[in-house]
């Protein structure tokens, strides 16, 4: 398999965690760039679940070596369209402007948890989301979402009302949209970054899973959790892969993975570590002193109502506009959930 030299620098650069169980003696071997830290569920459980089933449904021809560090979390695209890694994963709102389509599954409001989600995000994007073809240049291999985003924050937060004016850091797409309706001050920092950020003071808080309470450290910088039911948000990741690597792959291997690995079998998969990751989270906070967890109340919950009406709106319009049913593939991701 072709390695740029562009590859060769940043393999040498990275850190190298071994995402399979024998890499080396397999016929072709995939590098992956991730960008969260070691110990998240990303690079603990998700990468190797999903090398795993790459090694089971090619019976070892093919395996992979994980590299973190190669670039900051908007970069991982594009790394990956010039070679220099062969997957990675991306966070659509990281990218502002780029992903549109994909805001769809993003919307509050669903009900059913992460697995629930990633498998009615892959079938509506088969049927209507590729259409907007927002991922030129690289291979979709999966679709998911984590579970409903929370409010984790230094101050306690009991009424939805105390969300203006706080300083919060909340990625971009619909969290975004939301932060601006709750009239909260975004601030914009990767994930990885999150802690530091909230341990300095410059923010007061961050709008993620609940699973970030372990994976990002927030039981220690943000104690207090704010619970909307169904969440402010979802986040909308892929696993993306360089088309000329999977080209160069012999054609069985390649039948193997579309039938076996890519798509809803893995997309299912990682949904179901988010799920884990978030019951996880959960007991982790009810158990750690000084953590606190507020459910938001039935006028908080009817509050939220009408701002999560007025986005949903606003996001079917602006995928519409890139010639997409947006409405046809809303519905079927909430039928999808439903089941």
């Amino acid at each position: 398999m072709k390695i740029s030299k562009l590859k060769s620098l940043a393999i040498g650069a990275a850190l190298m965690l071994s995402a399979g169980s024998a890499w080396a003696e397999a016929e072709y071997t995939l590098t992956i760039s991730s960008w969260a830290p070691p110990t998240h569920n990303i690079n603990a459980k998700m990468w190797p679940q999903f090398t795993k089933m790459v090694e089971e449904a090619t019976d070892g021809r093919v395996t992979t070596k994980l590299l973190l560090g190669l670039a900051p979390p908007p970069a991982q695209m594009d790394l990956v369209q010039d070679g220099a890694a062969d997957l990675s994963i991306i966070f659509h709102g990281y990218q502002a402007g780029r992903f549109a389509a994909t805001k769809l599954i993003e919307l509050p409001g669903y009900e059913g948890n992460a697995e629930a989600a990633s498998v009615a995000y892959w079938r509506a994007y088969d049927k209507y989301l590729s259409k907007a073809d927002e991922h030129k240049g690289v291979k979709v291999v999966a679709l998911h979402t984590h579970g409903p985003a929370q409010l984790h924050s230094a101050d306690p937060v009991s009424d939805i009302n105390q969300i203006s004016g706080l300083k919060l850091r909340i990625p971009g797409g619909v969290a975004g949209d939301v932060g601006k309706a709750l009239k909260a001050t975004g601030i914009k920092v990767p994930a990885p970054k999150v802690y530091t950020t909230l341990a300095s003071g410059v923010a007061d808080g961050v709008v993620m899973p609940v699973e970030s309470r372990k994976g990002f450290k927030l039981t220690e910088v943000a104690p207090h959790l704010y619970e909307m039911p169904g969440g402010f948000y979802r986040g909308s990741f892929a696993f993306i892969m360089n088309e000329d690597v999977f080209a160069e792959l012999p054609e069985d291997i390649q039948k193997a993975l579309e039938d076996k690995v890519f798509g809803e079998p893995v997309s299912r998969e990682i949904g179901k570590i988010w799920d884990a990751g978030d019951a996880g989270s959960l007991e982790l906070t009810k158990t750690t002193a000084g953590n606190t967890i507020t459910v938001a109340s039935e006028a908080d919950q009817a509050a939220f109502a009408g701002i999560k009406e007025t986005v949903t709106t606003a996001v079917i319009e602006e995928v519409s506009a890139k010639g997409v049913d947006a409405q046809a593939a809303y519905d079927m991701i909430k039928s999808e959930m439903a089941k």
